[in-house]
């Protein structure tokens, strides 16, 4: 006997390609559009370097559009507007708060000096549909393979969280004089003692780790933005692009409950993994 979530088993049986995938991915190359013609000055130095005359594929940033091409691929397999929505809406406002938290505290700044940089906001959503496929994609292997032996996700996920924490405290201590920092920690263990769904959440933190490394490796090396610690990336950076999706997640429940309250009951949120009502029993 095995417990699939009906919300998964219904993701998976749909086709990669939807209608919201040709609407979603349209949304996205209109908002890389949008970032090039405003900013039009960075790109335009960026593109100085690429020797067009020459071996101009030995110039460009192939890392970049390795990472380019994959978000792209994952932000429209299996779209729903009615859930994406509302991850987008959590990942701009919550991309905004962690960037004037960083800038403004000095924990890293951006090579055009801004505290945020505006330029900036627009990969957090991107980054968090792309952590949300990635999240149900594990997930889904995962309950494929589920047996009744005892979870070992409990003491994964505290084993986990309880080792980010005090790296978090040590890299983000020379700013605790700061209101910013101080109200970062308290949401972060707030969030870490108060777990929903210890395998969702680990999951989420694992692909919010994963995609962070190569974002923060091609930012780092490309002096994008610059830690105060002048590493390519830092290893804390690296795992708080999972604490993030974690936040984000949780923001996005929380969300969730109070739009239900209010009387609007469509799905407008992924799926947690503890909705009662939508778990069955699959022989």
């Amino acid at each position: 006997m095995r417990r699939y979530n009906a919300r998964d088993m219904d993701r998976h049986n749909k086709p990669i390609w939807t209608r919201d995938s040709s609407i979603l991915l349209g949304g996205f190359f209109v908002t890389i559009f949008l970032i090039a013609y405003i900013w039009w000055p960075l790109a335009e130095e960026y593109l100085a370097y690429v020797d067009w005359n020459g071996a101009w594929w030995l110039y460009m940033d192939w890392l970049l559009l390795g990472v380019f091409l994959f978000m792209s691929i994952t932000i429209v397999a299996r779209a729903n507007l009615r859930t994406d929505v509302l991850i987008v809406f959590v990942g701009i406002w919550g991309g905004l708060a962690i960037e004037s938290w960083g800038t403004q505290t000095e924990l890293w700044h951006y090579y055009t000096a801004e505290r945020p940089p505006l330029w900036i906001i627009p990969a957090w959503p991107i980054a968090s549909l792309s952590i949300d496929r990635i999240t149900r994609f594990l997930n889904w292997i995962i309950e494929r393979k589920t047996t009744n032996l005892q979870s070992p996700f409990p003491a994964l996920y505290w084993l986990t969280f309880a080792s980010f924490l005090p790296l978090m405290l040590v890299f983000v201590s020379p700013t605790f004089d700061k209101s910013y920092t101080v109200l970062s920690v308290l949401l972060c263990v707030l969030l870490i003692v108060t777990p929903t769904n210890y395998r969702f959440a680990l999951l989420t933190f694992i692909a919010g780790a994963g995609l962070g490394y190569f974002l923060e490796l091609w930012g780092t090396t490309r002096e994008c933005w610059t830690y105060y610690t002048y590493e390519t990336p830092p290893f804390f950076a690296v795992l708080a692009h999972g604490m993030a999706a974690v936040a984000f997640w949780r923001a996005g429940l929380l969300m969730t409950l109070m739009l239900e309250k209010v009387g609007w009951k469509k799905q407008v949120m992924v799926n947690s993994g503890q909705s009662r009502r939508d778990d069955r029993i699959v022989e």
